[in-house]
Protein backbone atom coordinates (compact mmCIF):
# COMPACT_ATOMS: atom_id res chain seq x y z
CA UNK A 1 0.00 0.00 0.00
CA UNK A 2 2.92 2.80 0.56
CA UNK A 3 4.53 1.75 -2.44
CA UNK A 4 1.02 2.38 -4.44
CA UNK A 5 0.80 5.62 -2.28
CA UNK A 6 4.55 6.98 -3.17
CA UNK A 7 4.09 5.91 -6.89
CA UNK A 8 0.74 7.91 -6.86
CA UNK A 9 1.83 10.77 -4.97
CA UNK A 10 5.16 10.56 -7.47
CA UNK A 11 2.39 10.88 -10.69
CA UNK A 12 0.55 13.45 -9.49
CA UNK A 13 3.57 15.70 -9.10
CA UNK A 14 5.04 14.87 -12.21
CA UNK A 15 1.46 15.32 -14.01
CA UNK A 16 1.44 19.08 -12.58
CA UNK A 17 4.81 19.94 -14.39
CA UNK A 18 4.89 20.90 -17.94
CA UNK A 19 7.46 20.68 -20.78
CA UNK A 20 7.34 24.32 -20.73
CA UNK A 21 10.99 25.50 -21.77
CA UNK A 22 12.84 28.46 -19.78
CA UNK A 23 14.91 30.96 -21.19
CA UNK A 24 18.39 29.22 -20.80
CA UNK A 25 21.00 28.86 -23.46
CA UNK A 26 22.44 26.37 -23.90
CA UNK A 27 18.65 24.27 -23.35
CA UNK A 28 19.05 21.78 -20.66
CA UNK A 29 18.45 18.23 -21.61
CA UNK A 30 15.34 17.67 -19.82
CA UNK A 31 13.03 20.48 -18.14
CA UNK A 32 10.29 19.66 -15.88
CA UNK A 33 8.38 23.33 -14.99
CA UNK A 34 5.34 23.36 -12.62
CA UNK A 35 3.20 25.94 -10.48
CA UNK A 36 4.65 27.74 -7.78
CA UNK A 37 7.79 29.62 -7.13
CA UNK A 38 10.86 30.39 -4.84
CA UNK A 39 11.80 33.27 -3.57
CA UNK A 40 14.97 34.21 -3.16
CA UNK A 41 15.49 37.59 -0.52
CA UNK A 42 17.97 38.78 2.13
CA UNK A 43 16.95 35.75 4.72
CA UNK A 44 18.09 33.54 1.84
CA UNK A 45 21.16 31.46 2.22
CA UNK A 46 23.40 29.90 0.24
CA UNK A 47 24.22 26.39 1.81
CA UNK A 48 27.72 24.95 1.52
CA UNK A 49 31.63 25.05 2.12
CA UNK A 50 32.08 28.85 2.98
CA UNK A 51 35.25 28.46 1.05
CA UNK A 52 33.70 26.84 -2.31
CA UNK A 53 34.64 29.05 -5.20
CA UNK A 54 31.01 28.11 -5.97
CA UNK A 55 29.65 28.89 -3.03
CA UNK A 56 31.11 32.52 -3.47
CA UNK A 57 30.48 33.02 -7.21
CA UNK A 58 26.75 32.06 -6.82
CA UNK A 59 26.88 34.93 -4.27
CA UNK A 60 28.57 37.67 -5.69
CA UNK A 61 26.42 36.38 -8.97
CA UNK A 62 23.00 36.90 -7.33
CA UNK A 63 24.51 40.67 -5.71
CA UNK A 64 25.30 42.07 -8.83
CA UNK A 65 21.82 40.94 -11.10
CA UNK A 66 19.59 41.59 -7.76
CA UNK A 67 21.48 43.69 -5.28
CA UNK A 68 20.39 40.71 -2.49
CA UNK A 69 23.49 40.38 -0.35
CA UNK A 70 22.66 36.74 0.37
CA UNK A 71 24.83 34.58 3.36
CA UNK A 72 26.82 31.28 2.48
CA UNK A 73 26.71 28.94 5.93
CA UNK A 74 26.83 25.20 6.26
CA UNK A 75 24.07 24.75 8.25
CA UNK A 76 21.27 22.99 6.95
CA UNK A 77 18.28 25.64 7.18
CA UNK A 78 14.99 26.27 5.69
CA UNK A 79 14.68 27.92 2.35
CA UNK A 80 18.39 27.65 1.43
CA UNK A 81 20.12 27.54 -1.67
CA UNK A 82 21.62 24.13 -1.41
CA UNK A 83 24.77 23.44 -3.06
CA UNK A 84 25.05 19.36 -2.71
CA UNK A 85 28.11 16.69 -3.60
CA UNK A 86 26.97 13.76 -4.35
CA UNK A 87 29.02 10.87 -3.69
CA UNK A 88 30.50 9.80 -7.38
CA UNK A 89 28.36 7.03 -9.50
CA UNK A 90 29.72 3.68 -9.48
CA UNK A 91 28.46 3.32 -13.00
CA UNK A 92 27.23 5.96 -16.06
CA UNK A 93 29.42 8.50 -13.38
CA UNK A 94 29.39 12.00 -15.72
CA UNK A 95 31.49 14.45 -14.00
CA UNK A 96 29.56 17.69 -15.81
CA UNK A 97 26.28 16.50 -14.95
CA UNK A 98 24.08 18.24 -12.78
CA UNK A 99 20.58 18.46 -11.25
CA UNK A 100 18.56 21.57 -9.90
CA UNK A 101 15.11 20.84 -8.08
CA UNK A 102 13.35 24.66 -7.19
CA UNK A 103 10.39 24.14 -5.05
CA UNK A 104 8.58 26.40 -2.66
CA UNK A 105 10.63 25.70 0.27
CA UNK A 106 14.14 25.61 -1.35
CA UNK A 107 16.64 25.39 -4.53
CA UNK A 108 18.47 22.51 -4.78
CA UNK A 109 21.59 22.17 -7.16
CA UNK A 110 23.27 18.86 -6.85
CA UNK A 111 26.17 17.58 -8.91
CA UNK A 112 28.80 14.75 -8.44
CA UNK A 113 31.92 16.97 -8.75
CA UNK A 114 32.21 21.03 -8.44
CA UNK A 115 32.14 21.09 -12.20
CA UNK A 116 28.61 20.27 -12.13
CA UNK A 117 27.65 22.35 -10.10
CA UNK A 118 29.04 25.03 -11.02
CA UNK A 119 27.17 24.47 -14.49
CA UNK A 120 23.94 24.24 -12.33
CA UNK A 121 25.05 27.74 -11.17
CA UNK A 122 25.08 29.02 -14.64
CA UNK A 123 21.80 27.81 -15.08
CA UNK A 124 20.46 28.86 -12.09
CA UNK A 125 21.86 32.10 -12.84
CA UNK A 126 20.20 32.33 -16.14
CA UNK A 127 16.95 31.96 -14.29
CA UNK A 128 17.56 35.01 -11.81
CA UNK A 129 16.34 38.73 -13.52
CA UNK A 130 18.67 41.63 -13.59
CA UNK A 131 16.51 43.85 -11.26
CA UNK A 132 17.29 45.33 -8.20
CA UNK A 133 14.49 43.94 -5.80
CA UNK A 134 13.83 42.57 -2.39
CA UNK A 135 12.56 39.47 -3.71
CA UNK A 136 13.39 37.45 -6.72
CA UNK A 137 10.98 34.68 -7.57
CA UNK A 138 12.35 31.54 -9.37
CA UNK A 139 9.37 29.05 -10.63
CA UNK A 140 9.15 25.65 -9.88
CA UNK A 141 11.25 23.69 -11.90
CA UNK A 142 13.48 20.45 -12.31
CA UNK A 143 16.47 20.00 -14.69
CA UNK A 144 18.51 17.21 -15.09
CA UNK A 145 21.55 18.25 -17.50
CA UNK A 146 24.38 17.27 -19.03
CA UNK A 147 26.55 18.12 -21.60
CA UNK A 148 26.74 15.44 -25.20
CA UNK A 149 30.06 16.52 -26.54
CA UNK A 150 33.31 16.25 -24.47
CA UNK A 151 35.20 19.11 -25.81
CA UNK A 152 33.38 22.57 -26.22
CA UNK A 153 35.99 25.20 -26.57
CA UNK A 154 36.60 28.95 -28.00
CA UNK A 155 39.91 29.46 -29.82
CA UNK A 156 41.49 33.12 -29.76
CA UNK A 157 44.10 34.57 -31.85
CA UNK A 158 46.19 37.24 -29.64
CA UNK A 159 49.09 36.91 -32.17
CA UNK A 160 47.84 38.82 -35.30
CA UNK A 161 46.36 41.47 -32.41
CA UNK A 162 47.50 41.35 -28.75
CA UNK A 163 44.87 41.36 -25.89
CA UNK A 164 45.76 42.32 -22.59
CA UNK A 165 45.03 39.58 -19.50
CA UNK A 166 41.84 41.71 -18.46
CA UNK A 167 40.22 41.10 -21.80
CA UNK A 168 41.45 37.13 -21.68
CA UNK A 169 39.80 36.67 -18.25
CA UNK A 170 36.71 38.65 -19.78
CA UNK A 171 36.47 36.32 -22.48
CA UNK A 172 37.00 32.66 -20.14
CA UNK A 173 33.80 34.64 -18.05
CA UNK A 174 32.04 34.45 -21.64
CA UNK A 175 33.22 30.66 -21.97
CA UNK A 176 31.80 29.99 -18.58
CA UNK A 177 28.44 31.88 -18.73
CA UNK A 178 27.64 28.87 -21.91
CA UNK A 179 28.98 25.77 -19.89
CA UNK A 180 32.02 25.46 -22.53
CA UNK A 181 35.15 23.77 -20.95
CA UNK A 182 37.69 24.34 -23.63
CA UNK A 183 39.81 27.68 -24.49
CA UNK A 184 42.31 27.22 -27.48
CA UNK A 185 44.72 30.00 -26.75
CA UNK A 186 46.84 31.04 -30.25
CA UNK A 187 50.17 32.22 -28.63
CA UNK A 188 52.36 32.42 -31.48
CA UNK A 189 52.25 33.68 -34.92
CA UNK A 190 54.48 34.75 -37.81
CA UNK A 191 53.39 38.13 -37.05
CA UNK A 192 53.86 37.79 -33.29
CA UNK A 193 55.58 35.23 -30.29
CA UNK A 194 53.35 36.28 -27.41
CA UNK A 195 54.55 33.94 -24.51
CA UNK A 196 57.58 34.67 -22.07
CA UNK A 197 60.64 31.54 -22.57
CA UNK A 198 62.94 32.17 -20.20
CA UNK A 199 65.38 30.24 -21.90
CA UNK A 200 64.89 32.17 -25.22
CA UNK A 201 64.64 35.83 -23.90
CA UNK A 202 64.49 37.06 -27.82
CA UNK A 203 61.55 35.60 -28.68
CA UNK A 204 59.97 38.42 -26.86
CA UNK A 205 62.67 41.25 -27.19
CA UNK A 206 62.47 40.71 -30.72
CA UNK A 207 59.66 38.02 -31.97
CA UNK A 208 56.77 40.04 -30.17
CA UNK A 209 56.88 43.38 -31.96
CA UNK A 210 56.97 43.78 -35.07
CA UNK A 211 57.76 47.74 -36.99
CA UNK A 212 54.19 47.99 -38.74
CA UNK A 213 50.81 46.18 -39.68
CA UNK A 214 48.45 45.64 -42.67
CA UNK A 215 45.50 48.28 -42.60
CA UNK A 216 42.38 47.96 -44.25
CA UNK A 217 41.47 45.39 -46.89
CA UNK A 218 44.64 42.34 -47.83
CA UNK A 219 43.91 43.35 -51.25
CA UNK A 220 45.11 47.00 -50.86
CA UNK A 221 48.76 45.79 -49.64
CA UNK A 222 48.92 48.93 -47.65
CA UNK A 223 51.03 49.16 -43.87
CA UNK A 224 51.85 51.40 -41.47
CA UNK A 225 55.18 52.01 -39.86
CA UNK A 226 53.52 51.61 -35.81
CA UNK A 227 55.72 49.06 -33.60
CA UNK A 228 52.94 47.11 -33.07
CA UNK A 229 53.13 43.97 -30.51
CA UNK A 230 53.09 43.07 -26.48
CA UNK A 231 53.12 39.70 -24.68
CA UNK A 232 52.67 38.33 -21.76
CA UNK A 233 54.63 37.14 -18.72
CA UNK A 234 54.50 33.59 -17.26
CA UNK A 235 53.10 34.70 -14.20
CA UNK A 236 50.10 36.17 -16.41
CA UNK A 237 49.99 33.29 -17.74
CA UNK A 238 50.06 30.96 -14.68
CA UNK A 239 47.25 33.56 -13.51
CA UNK A 240 45.01 33.06 -16.37
CA UNK A 241 45.51 29.73 -16.05
CA UNK A 242 44.35 29.81 -12.55
CA UNK A 243 41.33 31.92 -13.02
CA UNK A 244 40.20 29.58 -16.00
CA UNK A 245 40.95 26.57 -14.04
CA UNK A 246 38.43 27.72 -11.09
CA UNK A 247 35.82 28.48 -14.15
CA UNK A 248 36.29 24.51 -15.10
CA UNK A 249 38.40 25.44 -18.43
CA UNK A 250 41.60 24.07 -19.39
CA UNK A 251 43.29 26.49 -21.42
CA UNK A 252 45.17 24.59 -24.36
CA UNK A 253 48.29 26.52 -25.48
CA UNK A 254 49.37 26.78 -29.38
CA UNK A 255 52.82 26.78 -30.27
CA UNK A 256 53.08 26.82 -34.04
CA UNK A 257 55.61 24.64 -36.11
CA UNK A 258 56.82 23.96 -38.12
CA UNK A 259 55.34 26.70 -39.98
CA UNK A 260 54.20 30.25 -39.20
CA UNK A 261 57.31 30.72 -37.23
CA UNK A 262 58.61 33.77 -38.57
CA UNK A 263 58.44 35.97 -35.46
CA UNK A 264 61.12 33.52 -33.84
CA UNK A 265 63.03 32.85 -36.59
CA UNK A 266 63.51 36.82 -36.61
CA UNK A 267 64.92 36.19 -33.16
CA UNK A 268 66.77 33.39 -34.16
CA UNK A 269 67.62 32.95 -37.79
CA UNK A 270 69.58 29.73 -37.01
CA UNK A 271 66.70 27.71 -36.79
CA UNK A 272 66.12 28.12 -40.49
CA UNK A 273 67.11 27.17 -43.52
CA UNK A 274 68.43 29.90 -44.83
CA UNK A 275 69.89 31.64 -41.75
CA UNK A 276 67.94 35.25 -42.24
CA UNK A 277 67.82 37.74 -41.20
CA UNK A 278 65.01 38.31 -40.89
CA UNK A 279 61.63 40.34 -39.57
CA UNK A 280 58.85 39.75 -37.37
CA UNK A 281 55.93 39.12 -40.28
CA UNK A 282 54.32 42.69 -41.27
CA UNK A 283 51.74 41.60 -43.52
CA UNK A 284 49.23 38.73 -42.85
CA UNK A 285 49.15 35.31 -44.72
CA UNK A 286 51.40 32.68 -45.10
CA UNK A 287 55.32 32.99 -45.34
CA UNK A 288 57.96 30.82 -47.19
CA UNK A 289 60.62 30.58 -44.06
CA UNK A 290 59.84 27.86 -41.43
CA UNK A 291 61.85 25.78 -38.99
CA UNK A 292 64.89 23.65 -40.88
CA UNK A 293 64.22 20.32 -39.24
CA UNK A 294 67.87 19.58 -37.76
CA UNK A 295 68.92 19.25 -34.61
CA UNK A 296 69.48 22.48 -33.33
CA UNK A 297 65.82 23.81 -33.78
CA UNK A 298 64.78 19.99 -32.31
CA UNK A 299 66.12 21.34 -28.42
CA UNK A 300 65.02 24.65 -29.41
CA UNK A 301 61.47 23.21 -29.40
CA UNK A 302 62.11 20.70 -26.81
CA UNK A 303 63.36 23.56 -24.69
CA UNK A 304 60.39 25.40 -25.03
CA UNK A 305 57.76 23.21 -24.94
CA UNK A 306 59.09 22.22 -21.42
CA UNK A 307 58.61 25.48 -20.31
CA UNK A 308 55.21 25.66 -21.99
CA UNK A 309 54.00 22.25 -20.35
CA UNK A 310 55.20 23.67 -16.94
CA UNK A 311 52.49 26.44 -17.22
CA UNK A 312 49.71 24.52 -18.85
CA UNK A 313 48.37 21.19 -16.98
CA UNK A 314 46.24 20.49 -20.04
CA UNK A 315 46.15 17.12 -21.82
CA UNK A 316 46.75 18.18 -24.98
CA UNK A 317 49.49 20.65 -26.22
CA UNK A 318 48.81 22.31 -29.73
CA UNK A 319 51.16 22.30 -32.29
CA UNK A 320 50.00 23.87 -35.37
CA UNK A 321 51.30 21.86 -38.49
CA UNK A 322 49.14 23.98 -40.66
CA UNK A 323 49.75 25.92 -43.45
CA UNK A 324 53.72 25.19 -43.44
CA UNK A 325 55.32 25.99 -47.46
CA UNK A 326 57.89 23.24 -48.39
CA UNK A 327 60.05 25.82 -50.89
CA UNK A 328 62.62 25.98 -48.27
CA UNK A 329 62.65 22.48 -47.76
CA UNK A 330 62.92 21.64 -51.06
CA UNK A 331 66.16 23.62 -51.93
CA UNK A 332 67.48 22.83 -48.37
CA UNK A 333 70.77 20.43 -48.26
CA UNK A 334 69.94 19.50 -45.11
CA UNK A 335 66.16 18.40 -45.74
CA UNK A 336 67.09 17.07 -48.70
CA UNK A 337 69.86 14.63 -46.67
CA UNK A 338 67.16 13.73 -43.89
CA UNK A 339 64.34 12.47 -46.76
CA UNK A 340 67.00 10.72 -48.47
CA UNK A 341 68.29 9.06 -45.02
CA UNK A 342 65.23 8.78 -43.36
CA UNK A 343 63.89 6.99 -46.73
CA UNK A 344 61.23 9.16 -46.79
CA UNK A 345 58.61 10.38 -49.99
CA UNK A 346 59.03 14.08 -49.92
CA UNK A 347 58.62 17.00 -48.11
CA UNK A 348 55.10 15.89 -46.87
CA UNK A 349 56.87 13.20 -45.09
CA UNK A 350 59.12 15.26 -43.95
CA UNK A 351 56.78 17.78 -42.35
CA UNK A 352 55.26 14.19 -41.09
CA UNK A 353 58.25 13.57 -39.50
CA UNK A 354 58.84 16.74 -37.91
CA UNK A 355 55.53 16.34 -36.45
CA UNK A 356 56.60 12.75 -34.96
CA UNK A 357 59.72 14.22 -33.59
CA UNK A 358 57.76 16.69 -31.49
CA UNK A 359 55.32 14.19 -30.37
CA UNK A 360 57.74 12.08 -29.11
CA UNK A 361 58.50 14.76 -26.95
CA UNK A 362 55.24 15.59 -25.73
CA UNK A 363 54.53 12.14 -25.66
CA UNK A 364 57.56 11.46 -23.08
CA UNK A 365 56.08 14.16 -20.45
CA UNK A 366 52.76 12.68 -20.13
CA UNK A 367 50.86 15.15 -22.42
CA UNK A 368 49.75 14.50 -26.23
CA UNK A 369 49.66 16.81 -29.39
CA UNK A 370 46.84 18.20 -31.37
CA UNK A 371 47.56 19.78 -34.76
CA UNK A 372 45.63 21.39 -37.61
CA UNK A 373 44.14 18.41 -40.16
CA UNK A 374 47.49 19.12 -42.50
CA UNK A 375 49.66 16.91 -39.80
CA UNK A 376 47.55 13.81 -41.77
CA UNK A 377 49.44 14.71 -44.72
CA UNK A 378 52.44 12.28 -45.23
CA UNK A 379 51.33 10.62 -42.11
CA UNK A 380 49.80 10.94 -39.17
CA UNK A 381 51.82 10.43 -35.45
CA UNK A 382 50.96 7.37 -33.36
CA UNK A 383 49.09 9.41 -30.79
CA UNK A 384 48.26 12.90 -32.50
CA UNK A 385 44.15 14.56 -32.13
CA UNK A 386 43.66 16.68 -35.25
CA UNK A 387 41.74 19.68 -35.27
CA UNK A 388 39.94 19.75 -38.48
CA UNK A 389 39.17 23.19 -39.89
CA UNK A 390 39.43 22.94 -43.77
CA UNK A 391 35.92 21.20 -43.59
CA UNK A 392 35.27 18.26 -42.14
CA UNK A 393 37.24 15.57 -44.19
CA UNK A 394 39.87 16.00 -42.49
CA UNK A 395 38.19 14.68 -39.12
CA UNK A 396 36.54 11.79 -40.81
CA UNK A 397 39.96 10.67 -42.36
CA UNK A 398 41.14 10.91 -38.81
CA UNK A 399 38.82 9.52 -37.05
CA UNK A 400 38.56 6.53 -39.56
CA UNK A 401 42.14 6.12 -38.57
CA UNK A 402 41.25 5.90 -34.72
CA UNK A 403 42.50 9.46 -33.60
CA UNK A 404 40.60 11.85 -31.62
CA UNK A 405 38.79 14.61 -33.43
CA UNK A 406 38.16 18.20 -32.92
CA UNK A 407 35.56 19.56 -35.51
CA UNK A 408 36.29 23.79 -36.64
CA UNK A 409 35.59 23.92 -40.03
CA UNK A 410 35.67 26.92 -41.79
CA UNK A 411 32.13 27.17 -43.19
CA UNK A 412 30.29 26.61 -39.86
CA UNK A 413 33.18 27.91 -36.68
CA UNK A 414 35.31 30.81 -38.19
CA UNK A 415 33.88 33.66 -36.08
CA UNK A 416 36.05 35.97 -37.79
CA UNK A 417 33.80 35.23 -40.62
CA UNK A 418 30.98 37.84 -41.97
CA UNK A 419 28.24 37.60 -40.11
CA UNK A 420 25.60 39.38 -42.66
CA UNK A 421 26.02 42.11 -45.93
CA UNK A 422 29.88 42.80 -46.07
CA UNK A 423 28.81 46.38 -46.90
CA UNK A 424 26.88 46.61 -43.51
CA UNK A 425 29.04 44.79 -41.42
CA UNK A 426 32.99 46.20 -40.10
CA UNK A 427 35.68 44.95 -42.37
CA UNK A 428 36.46 41.14 -42.32
CA UNK A 429 38.62 38.38 -43.60
CA UNK A 430 35.49 37.10 -45.85
CA UNK A 431 33.08 34.11 -45.49
CA UNK A 432 30.44 34.60 -44.16
CA UNK A 433 29.09 32.52 -41.09
CA UNK A 434 25.18 33.79 -39.57
CA UNK A 435 23.98 33.00 -36.52
CA UNK A 436 21.64 30.50 -37.86
CA UNK A 437 24.10 28.40 -40.13
CA UNK A 438 26.55 28.11 -36.26
CA UNK A 439 23.31 27.04 -34.66
CA UNK A 440 22.42 24.28 -37.94
CA UNK A 441 26.28 23.07 -37.55
CA UNK A 442 26.40 19.55 -36.72
CA UNK A 443 29.92 18.13 -35.38
CA UNK A 444 28.92 14.64 -35.80
CA UNK A 445 29.85 13.51 -39.71
CA UNK A 446 26.99 10.88 -40.94
CA UNK A 447 30.21 9.48 -42.76
CA UNK A 448 31.40 7.95 -39.35
CA UNK A 449 30.10 4.76 -38.09
CA UNK A 450 28.72 4.00 -34.56
CA UNK A 451 32.82 2.56 -33.73
CA UNK A 452 33.82 5.87 -35.40
CA UNK A 453 31.91 8.28 -34.10
CA UNK A 454 33.33 8.18 -30.01
CA UNK A 455 36.51 9.77 -31.94
CA UNK A 456 34.79 13.14 -32.18
CA UNK A 457 35.64 14.93 -29.25
CA UNK A 458 33.51 18.17 -30.11
CA UNK A 459 34.16 21.15 -31.56
CA UNK A 460 34.52 24.71 -31.33
CA UNK A 461 34.81 28.01 -32.89
CA UNK A 462 37.80 30.01 -33.85
CA UNK A 463 38.77 33.42 -33.85
CA UNK A 464 41.49 34.82 -36.07
CA UNK A 465 42.14 38.50 -35.22
CA UNK A 466 44.06 39.73 -38.81
CA UNK A 467 40.83 42.12 -38.74
CA UNK A 468 39.34 42.66 -35.21
CA UNK A 469 41.82 45.32 -33.11
CA UNK A 470 39.77 45.90 -30.12
CA UNK A 471 38.02 44.14 -27.25
CA UNK A 472 34.57 45.37 -28.24
CA UNK A 473 35.07 44.01 -31.79
CA UNK A 474 35.88 40.60 -30.63
CA UNK A 475 32.68 41.04 -28.45
CA UNK A 476 30.73 41.71 -31.67
CA UNK A 477 31.82 39.28 -33.57
CA UNK A 478 31.53 36.61 -30.86
CA UNK A 479 28.07 37.38 -29.44
CA UNK A 480 25.40 35.92 -29.97
CA UNK A 481 27.16 33.11 -32.06
CA UNK A 482 29.07 31.73 -29.48
CA UNK A 483 25.34 30.89 -27.55
CA UNK A 484 24.25 28.78 -30.31
CA UNK A 485 27.44 27.32 -30.68
CA UNK A 486 27.26 26.59 -27.00
CA UNK A 487 23.59 24.92 -27.28
CA UNK A 488 24.97 22.48 -30.62
CA UNK A 489 28.12 21.18 -28.13
CA UNK A 490 25.70 20.49 -25.65
CA UNK A 491 23.73 18.53 -27.42
CA UNK A 492 20.49 20.21 -27.44
CA UNK A 493 20.43 22.25 -30.45
CA UNK A 494 17.33 21.48 -33.19
CA UNK A 495 18.00 23.24 -36.25
CA UNK A 496 14.04 23.01 -37.24
CA UNK A 497 13.28 24.87 -34.00
CA UNK A 498 15.71 27.65 -34.66
CA UNK A 499 12.87 30.33 -33.51
CA UNK A 500 12.76 28.45 -30.12
CA UNK A 501 16.39 29.42 -30.03
CA UNK A 502 15.70 32.95 -31.01
CA UNK A 503 13.04 33.36 -28.57
CA UNK A 504 15.38 31.93 -25.60
CA UNK A 505 18.14 34.45 -27.05
CA UNK A 506 16.16 37.43 -25.85
CA UNK A 507 17.11 37.00 -22.33
CA UNK A 508 20.76 36.75 -23.43
CA UNK A 509 20.55 40.11 -24.71
CA UNK A 510 19.62 41.60 -21.33
CA UNK A 511 22.56 39.88 -19.98
CA UNK A 512 24.88 41.38 -22.76
CA UNK A 513 23.75 44.51 -22.43
CA UNK A 514 24.10 44.23 -18.23
CA UNK A 515 27.74 43.17 -18.43
CA UNK A 516 28.75 46.04 -20.99
CA UNK A 517 29.29 43.62 -24.24
CA UNK A 518 29.37 44.84 -27.26
CA UNK A 519 27.34 42.20 -29.73
CA UNK A 520 25.36 42.68 -32.23
CA UNK A 521 22.29 43.64 -32.19
CA UNK A 522 20.78 42.99 -35.41
CA UNK A 523 21.37 39.16 -34.87
CA UNK A 524 18.24 39.79 -32.17
CA UNK A 525 15.86 41.15 -35.00
CA UNK A 526 16.70 38.85 -38.54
Amino acid sequence: MKTTFTFLLFLLISLSFSQNNIAVIPKPQNTLVGKGSFYINEKTYIQADENSFEANYLKEAIQIQTGLHLKITSKNNYKNIHLVLLEPKIANFNKEQYEIVVSDSEIIISAYTNQGLFYGIQTLLQMVPFEKKNEIAIPWIKISDAPKYAWRGMHFDVCRHYFPITFIKKYIDYLAHYKMNTFHWHLTEDQGWRIEIKKYPKLTEVGAWRNGSMIGRYDDQKIDDIKYGGFYTQEEIKEVVAYASKRHITIVPEIEMPGHSLAALAAYPELSCTGGPFEVGKKWGVFDDVYCPKEETFTFLENVLSEVLALFPSEYIHIGGDECPKTRWKSCAHCQKIIKEKGLKDEHELQSYFIQRIEKFVNSKGRKIIGWDEILEGGLAPNAAVMSWRGTEGGIAAAKQKHYVVMTPGSHCYFDHYQGKPENEPLAIGGFTSLEKVYNFNPMPKELILEEQKYILGAQANVWTEYILTPEQVEYMIMPRMSALAEVLWGTANPENFIDFKTRLQAQEIWLRNNNINYRKTSFTE
